[in-house]
């Protein structure tokens, strides 16, 4: 009996390790692998190299991501790591040309 009493802790710890680390990064995982699986022409994705772009077409095992008009590139599926809804799809960039025209405060 005192010899599993010694025991318990380290089960503990390894319950609470399961329970803390393992379990939430496997259903994250499953979460990822299914967003992956569930892609399709006209989705707004961001890649983990943290570049934002619309997939143009799907094939087995890559997609092909227009990253701006006329620009399309070959991306892995597994490259994806966020589908983006439009409500938080960052802002197109302004003109870089208009600026203010105070050359003063162009640089603070």
């Amino acid at each position: 009996m005192k010899d599993l009493a010694g025991f318990l802790p380290f089960v503990l710890i390894a319950l609470v390790f399961w329970f803390l680390i393992v379990r939430p990064q496997r259903r994250r995982q499953h979460e990822l692998a299914a967003t992956q699986s569930a892609l399709g022409v006209g989705t707004e994705v961001m890649l983990g190299s943290g570049i934002y772009g619309t997939v143009a077409s799907v094939e087995d095992d890559t997609l092909h991501l227009q990253v701006a008009p006329g620009t399309i590139v070959k991306v892995a599926r597994q490259a994806v790591v966020k589908v983006i809804d439009r409500a938080e799809a960052p802002a197109e960039p302004s003109d870089p040309d208009v600026g203010p025209t105070d050359p003063d405060e162009r640089h603070p």
